[in-house]
């Protein structure tokens, strides 16, 4: 049995749908109405990370899992590795972030995710981390004012990032959870391209068949955009983040994902493609795929 969490995000939820047709899959989350359709081979444990005893359900006869946690600073990787442990897990793979491996990245997301790798490493279980750039699916964040208005907005719009599609990080997190030789390894995946928002909006553009405009934020107003969804430590480091794209230290292209899959990584244009009807003016409901 394996043990999928952050199925409700685009990467979690890709991997659980992957796995679930093909054997059983059981996923973990606080909210099964925003799951993803998994098909038969999938049932679903409800709990939290803060809840120790679902935790010790959801894990029950497991002996691989799918580890996401999305609270920087918190301690959700601990206690889910210590539940882990007592359960007899054998193989934990880890959704971490590509500047973890990088020196000069010292935000405090970034602090977080070393911190989880470093106890996932030293828990005693097999283990594997996948440190992936920036999800191309984050420019869905623009949907509305491009149905609306034809703009974008982007702090250092010209500043590349080697984004990746949050499908070929699952690709990586299905072949690690349920083939051997990933044991021990960091998978750090990126797009095939640096590619700026100004890239990606003349790509939407192209794929919507009308002119978009990519206008620039300031720091400030950025962080204001920011502010709406995020508390300010996170604000912070997502503004430090950006500064490093800025200085182009985000556009760097690793092989790894053509080395482990044996083909090229898909391109924003694909991405835009496959998932055109979000940024459509009267958008259409999304299939399966366009949710990733």
């Amino acid at each position: 049995m394996i043990l999928v969490t952050g199925a409700t995000g685009v990467v979690g939820g890709e991997v659980a749908r992957t796995l679930a047709s093909a054997g059983p899959v059981r996923v973990f989350c606080r909210d099964p109405a925003r799951l993803p359709a998994l098909g038969p081979g999938g049932e679903v444990a409800v709990g939290s990370y803060q809840d120790h005893g679902s935790l010790l359900r959801a894990l029950a006869g497991v002996d691989r899992a799918f580890l996401v946690t999305r609270d920087p600073g918190g301690d959700s990787d601990a206690r889910f590795l210590r539940a882990a442990e007592a359960a007899g897990v054998r193989h934990v793979v880890k959704l971490s972030a590509y500047a973890a491996g990088e020196d000069d990245a010292d935000d405090l997301i970034t602090r977080w995710q070393r911190d989880c790798e470093d106890l996932l490493r030293a828990c005693g279980l097999e283990w594997t981390v996948l440190r992936p750039r920036a999800f191309m699916s984050n420019t869905l964040a623009w949907a509305g004012s491009i149905r609306s208005e034809g703009v974008v907005h982007a702090l250092h719009p010209g500043a590349p990032t080697a984004c990746v599609d949050p499908r070929d990080i699952a690709e990586v997190a299905v072949a690690a959870l349920t083939s051997p030789g990933h044991a021990g390894r960091i998978h750090a995946l990126t797009g095939p391209e640096g590619i700026s928002a100004e890239g990606q909006t003349w790509q939407l553009s192209r794929v919507l068949g009308r002119p978009l405009v990519c206008r620039e934020l300031t720091a400030e107003q950025a962080a204001a955009r920011w502010s709406r969804r995020h508390p300010p430590h996170v604000v912070e480091a997502l503004l430090r983040g950006a500064e490093r794209q800025s200085r182009g230290r985000k556009a760097t292209v690793d092989p790894a994902f053509v080395r482990l899959t044996g083909r090229p990584a898909r391109s924003y244009a694909r991405w835009a493609a496959d998932h055109r009807e979000a940024f459509a003016r009267v958008p259409a409901v999304l299939s399966g795929a366009a949710r990733v």
